[in-house]
């Protein structure tokens, strides 16, 4: 199991969180898809809590906070400095719609508009470092952004983030983000079947069985699974129109 439980370098996708139109409904759910375990409860924090495999943290869910909002996946990125990187989003042409907020002891998160108006959040760790298990069933494996303009879009997020870019030959600008030589994400124009704006991407044993379970349970395909050079692939929205994808990893070796 790809575990860490420490906080992620600055830039990196670092946590996911569901906001939820029926927090019990949504539970059952995705517990039931992902094999999920859930915190207890936390009223003093609103109904968020943390998704666990194995015992270790992979994603949040709360309620929305807005009646007008949809249910939908947010990808947050690790910042050592969560003001700082505020005054970049700005400088940069985004906004802030949630100012530096303290979790308790947590951390402190954000939640932002890049220029294009789709959203991202912050997570500045604190005793909760983010996502502490990856690459595996029901964990994160990848985020990427479908985005109108493809070179306003890396320009914000490089000034923001310092990433550099590896445009992948054949993808239509596709190209992945990273900083000091490591991969973290994608961003590339919208495509057929694929939401606009942040997705997470979420592994699992078997892509078919998984979209046969979304379907099963009044979820949609949106992209049929398909096989490429990363493992069989697919996108598909919950029963509630919340859009993710799943990503069944080639064999080891």
């Amino acid at each position: 199991m790809p575990t860490r439980n420490t906080p992620w370098p600055d830039g990196t996708p670092c946590w996911v969180d569901y906001g939820a139109a029926d927090p019990a409904a949504a539970k059952e759910f995705y517990g039931r898809l992902f094999g999920w375990d859930w915190t207890a409860d936390s009223p003093e924090y609103g109904g968020y809590v943390n998704a666990l495999k194995g015992g270790a943290q992979a994603a949040g869910l709360g309620p929305l906070t807005d009646a007008d909002d949809s249910p939908a996946w947010t990808t947050y990125f690790a910042t050592g400095d969560a003001a700082a990187t505020c005054d970049r989003i700005r400088e940069a042409g985004g906004t802030v719609v949630v100012e530096p907020m303290a979790v308790g002891p947590m951390g402190t998160m954000v939640i932002a508009l890049d220029p294009q108006g789709n959203g991202f959040g912050l997570w500045q760790a604190g005793t909760h470092t983010g996502a502490e298990v990856v690459d595996e069933h029901g964990a994160q494996v990848w985020n990427e952004a479908a985005v109108d303009d493809v070179p306003a879009a890396r320009a914000f997020y490089g000034a923001v983030f310092g990433f550099s870019w590896d445009e992948i030959p054949d993808m239509g600008g596709y190209a992945t983000f990273s900083t000091d030589g490591r991969p973290l994400g994608g961003l590339g124009p919208v495509g057929p079947g694929a939401p606009k704006g942040w997705s997470t991407c979420f592994a699992v044993t078997s892509a078919d069985d998984t979209v046969a379970a979304v379907e099963a349970a009044g979820g949609k395909v949106t992209h049929p699974a398909e096989d490429t050079e990363f493992g069989r692939f697919a996108v598909v929205t919950d029963p509630w129109g919340a859009s993710f994808s799943v990503m069944q990893l080639p064999p080891e070796g």
